[in-house]
């Protein structure tokens, strides 16, 4: 048994070193860092710095679905560099960032890359992946694939009936105001978004909705709103289940190839094969301020509105209070009363998107913790109201 255990060691280890040795510099840099365990909130810095632009590139990780691009790249023309009354510099190497694209007026004010990486690499998103998906939703009711957000959750996905979520409305999940229970501690090893994703799921039924259907009721539906990233990835079940697409084949039709991302980006799955639409959408840094731009620019491809009349208005709106002045949350996008809004993900990732000022900022990052927002958060919520000043500033000299 021994020396069978020591053969197959022996194997991998020689395996591993011939990848190593044949391997780009990303990936020698993943090899030398590879985690020991699939959990990320969990990994050390220099694992998560060499992982977060590979997480789709080794099996042992995830598995993930393709998103395809189309053949011509929405244009991101130069403009004049932006002048920000803060050093970008500083500022980068605190929030320890990969990438940061400005676009303004439809041009390219500001392109930074650190910690190695470059235009070409792809970053994953962590729950910037939400606002994609919520956006899937409006696109699945264009299609007539949902008739309405105010429909049963239970009616597009069965196997949550009998469960907390039989009587939640879409709209109340894209909310998440459902009023199940959930812990969404990132640092609790025994949380439910530490655990869910590892959740052995029963035969025929999607992990998420196997976890999920478990849970317990802590508020009437529409009462209270915590944010639940799992409730996310129902949605994204939800939407599958609708288009009878993968969420993958879904966003490549409607906004990825037609709208012109550049490179073609990926969707880790989990462990039944379904995307995790809570997470993990892998693209540069250039394609998730595309994204932003769509948004913009009121989500058209050739004058044609991919989303229903009013979705982007109800969705970029405080359809819920989350206890900070100023702020709330819409259809899985964090909103400012000022009228902008932004995806956000943990360790630092994020697309802010200003439509009084046509302003999109698109950045990667990995952040020491997770959440920090009274450091690094703050950081970055300065540095977006700092590029709103310079914006302002230009204008004030016109």
């Amino acid at each position: 048994m021994w020396k069978w255990i020591v053969g197959i060691l022996v194997v991998v280890v020689t395996g591993l070193g011939f990848a190593y040795f044949t391997a780009d510099k990303g990936m020698r840099n993943l090899l030398a860092n590879l985690p020991t365990d699939r959990n990320v909130l969990f990994w050390t810095v220099p694992q998560r710095d060499a992982a977060f632009r590979s997480l789709d590139a080794v099996a042992v990780l995830a598995e993930a679905n393709v998103i395809e691009a189309g053949g011509t790249a929405f244009p991101m023309p130069r403009g004049a560099p932006i002048s920000i009354p803060m050093n970008v510099e500083i500022y980068m190497r605190e929030q320890r960032t990969a990438g940061l694209v400005i676009i303004q007026d439809g041009k390219l004010r500001l392109e930074r890359y650190g910690l190695g990486f470059d235009a070409n690499g792809q970053w994953t998103s962590f729950s910037v992946a939400k606002s994609f998906t919520s956006t899937l939703v409006g696109a699945a009711i264009k299609d007539g694939f949902i008739k309405s957000i105010e429909d049963k959750v239970s009616d597009y996905i069965p196997h949550l009936k009998g469960s907390a979520y039989d009587a939640v409305s879409i709209k109340q999940l894209l909310t998440m105001t459902s009023g199940v229970r959930w812990n969404e501690d990132y640092e609790d090893k025994n949380s439910d978004v530490a655990l869910f994703n590892e959740h052995k799921a029963e035969p025929g039924v999607d992990a998420t909705v196997s976890y999920m259907r478990t849970l317990s009721r802590e508020a009437p539906a529409g009462d209270k709103w915590a944010y639940k990233t799992g409730e996310t990835n129902l949605i994204g079940v939800l939407v599958s289940s609708a288009t009878g697409k993968t969420l993958s084949a879904y966003l490549s039709e409607k906004i990825w190839a037609p709208f012109g991302m550049e490179h073609n980006g990926s969707w880790l799955l989990g462990s039944t094969g379904h995307e995790i639409s809570g997470c993990c959408i892998q693209a540069s840094t250039r394609d998730f301020a595309r994204f932003g731009q769509f948004m913009l620019a009121g989500a058209q491809i050739d004058g044609k509105p991919v989303l229903p009349e009013k979705w982007i208005a109800a969705a970029t709106t405080r359809q819920a209070d989350i206890g900070h002045p100023g702020k709330g949350y819409g259809y899985q996008w964090w909103t400012d009363d000022d009228g902008s809004f932004a995806a956000q993900g943990i360790f630092g990732q994020g697309i802010f998107i200003d439509p009084k000022r046509k302003l999109v900022i698109a950045s990667n990052s990995n952040w020491p913790k997770a959440t920090d927002y009274d450091t690094v958060g703050a950081q970055r919520e300065a540095f977006y109201k700092s590029v709103q000043a310079a914006v302002d500033a230009e204008a004030n000299l016109r």
